[in-house]
């Protein structure tokens, strides 16, 4: 029973790492398609909990369309994560995590 347990508990994580995806050449792919590398990478790593559109999810996750936060503020969140969300300082470069929060920032504006 416990080996199940084990070999459940697995394959759940691995699930969880191939619905976060890689993060590496994103953004070329990106713009290739006609979209922004911000867009690519929030889709990447971000919708689990936020969703496509940044209306919340998972988790406790905020509607990222009614922030208030300044853009230092988010990419100080990103960086470091607050609450149950991870920290990406790690996983994505300042380029990136300014890239995702700019295209946060547009969730809000659309009608």
């Amino acid at each position: 029973m416990a080996m199940r347990r084990t070999r459940i508990l697995f394959m759940g994580l691995a699930l969880l790492v191939l619905a976060c995806g890689s993060t590496s050449g994103g953004g070329d792919d990106a713009m290739a398609s006609g979209g922004s590398p911000g867009k690519a990478l929030y889709n990447m790593n971000c919708t689990l909990c936020h969703g496509r559109d940044g209306k919340a999810g998972l988790n406790g996750a905020k509607d990222l369309t009614t922030s208030t936060l300044t853009k230092s503020e988010m990419v100080a969140i990103v960086q470091n994560g607050k609450g149950a969300m991870a920290a990406y300082k790690q996983l994505l470069t300042p380029k990136e995590i300014e890239a995702v929060v700019d295209h946060v920032r547009t969730l809000g504006r659309k009608k």
